[in-house]
């Protein structure tokens, strides 16, 4: 039997805490916000109606704590738990310990969790209800590997059985490398995850990293919502998100649906989730894994949709069946999500923790940016370095990334290194434009957009001079003619000294 809650606790902290706040406020309900010593005055915490801190800095000792949440879910009279994605999201102890204790867990049943978490397990159930998957196999040693890798044909990856977030993979091109790459992949994967598992599969050249959607009831109810390409990636982590993907025709997204709501089905999966696969040059698809979460990219598919996922979430563990079947869904028009990163694109993409002096997102029509900073706030070095997900929507794909190119050049960072001028040159690139790359796109063309010239200094002042005259005549047009010129500069100079900071790394 539905019912409703009136507080939820969310597990979680940073833009994703804030995102699932925003919807539980517009649903009529509380918001329990948790945070570590170090998010004492994050922008998750100000906007729940209540928080309670969980613990110190580190992820162990606070956001990872089963206990502490419970503790504190029960302290707060929190009916539900909504995890977010990263930390607990995917941990079937969350789900179990939430059960135990009465609460009721906003995501899929523990149980699916457990078969989808070990990419070995989650393979071969796959491949028992007939979704199709990339040739591998399980090995114990390097040399295992190695002759199962020569029976199945080199190049291979090598990949962490358990986690994800790029962590604990390698690609072998010969057997001569296999045994170093066996050695570096099991110790990653060891202290990424506290389990040195590995398995081994064919590389799938120059694929791209395509994912569908799913959303289903307790009842039995499965449908997915369209697919994304998620093929622009760093380190195998993805900063760029789009969906319709530009490969893949409306009948292979169909197909490529069903056959994950096959997958999810004989999992018995409920609540918002996602099947990654490959899609390879030829058009075949092989499953990578399965996400039993909400996804961080989520935005641009609820952009094409108008559905809420978080609302749907809460809405189905509230026990309320799904409203809509496959046949009423529809994929409108285009959108594309960055992840606006404190990070140096120039240095390895190196994390660039520190505090935000000024923070100005852009606006208009089709602009969505799901923010967890503000100005003056600290990006902590304990925790993903994410700022934002900026999304926009566009009838067509040439307007949305047209659109993405305007608001890239609208936000304002500063006090931080960002990967906002990686972004420019990005949407810039020729092949991108033209919808033509794959996951290894930032490799082969990191000398463009990451070998940033030099620029000199009298040309980076002569710039942020005609930026600056530029404003303030347009601000004046605009029927600020009281303003004087100094006032002008005054309120332009975070906005000048941020393109003059974008210019340096050009």
């Amino acid at each position: 039997m539905a019912r409703t809650f009136k507080k939820v606790l969310i597990a979680n902290r940073g833009e994703i805490a804030v995102r699932v706040t925003r919807t539980l406020h517009e649903m009529g309900i509380g918001a329990v916000a948790v945070y570590s010593e170090a998010d004492r005055a994050a922008l998750h915490v100000r906007v729940a109606d209540e928080a309670y801190c969980i613990g110190a800095p580190p992820a162990a000792e606070s956001y990872l704590r089963v206990d502490k949440i419970i503790d504190t879910a029960k302290k707060a009279g929190a009916e539900a738990i909504h995890p977010g994605y990263g930390f607990l999201s995917e941990n079937p102890a969350l789900p179990d310990a939430c059960e135990a204790a009465g609460i009721t867990f906003i995501g899929p049943p523990a149980s699916a969790m457990r078969q989808m978490g070990s990419k070995t397990a989650a393979r071969k159930k796959m491949t028992e209800a007939g979704v199709p998957v990339v040739p591998g196999a399980l090995c114990d040693t390097a040399e295992e590997a190695t002759a199962a890798a020569i029976k199945i044909g080199f190049p291979v990856m090598l990949k962490a059985s358990s986690g994800g977030g790029g962590k604990g993979i390698r690609f072998v091109a010969s057997k001569e490398e296999m045994a170093n790459a066996w050695e570096r992949a099991r110790s990653e994967a060891k202290k990424s995850f506290g389990d040195d598992t590995v398995y081994l599969e064919k590389a799938i050249l120059r694929p791209r990293h395509v994912e569908i959607q799913v959303m289903g009831d307790r009842e039995g109810n499965l449908v997915h919502v369209f697919e994304r390409d998620c093929s622009i990636q760093r380190r195998n982590q993805k900063v760029v998100e789009e969906t319709p993907s530009p490969a893949a025709s409306r009948e292979l997204v169909a197909k490529m649906g069903a056959i994950a709501v096959q997958g999810a089905k004989a999992v018995g999966y409920h609540s918002a989730g996602t099947f990654e696969f490959l899609l390879a040059e030829d058009g075949q698809f092989y499953f990578l894994e399965m996400n039993t979460r909400l996804q961080v990219e989520h935005p641009v598919t609820e952009l094409v949709s108008g559905l809420d996922l978080v609302r749907e979430m809460v809405l189905v563990a509230q026990g309320e069946k799904l409203t809509f079947a496959q046949t009423d869904l529809q994929s409108r028009g285009a959108a594309i999500e960055c992840r606006i990163y404190a990070e140096d694109p120039s240095s390895g993409f190196l994390p660039s923790p520190g505090t935000i002096e000024n923070l100005v997102t852009p606006a208009g029509p089709g602009i969505r940016d799901d923010g967890g900073a503000y100005p003056g706030c600290v990006i902590s070095s304990f925790y993903d370095p994410l700022i934002s997900k900026l999304s926009v929507w566009a009838p067509t794909r040439e307007r949305a990334v047209a659109k993405m190119r305007r608001a890239l050049r609208e936000y304002v960072v500063t006090g931080i290194r960002t990967n906002l001028a990686f972004h420019e040159k990005l949407f810039a690139h020729p092949d991108f434009v033209a919808g033509k790359y794959d996951t290894g796109f930032l490799d082969r063309h990191k000398d463009e957009l990451l070998g940033y010239a030099p620029v000199s200094e009298e040309s980076r002042e002569a710039v942020a001079v005609a930026v600056a005259i530029a404003a303030a005549r347009m601000e004046r047009a605009a029927g600020t003619k009281e303003a004087s010129v100094g006032e002008n500069g005054a309120r332009l100079a975070p906005w000048v000294a941020h393109h003059r900071s974008r210019m340096s790394l050009r």
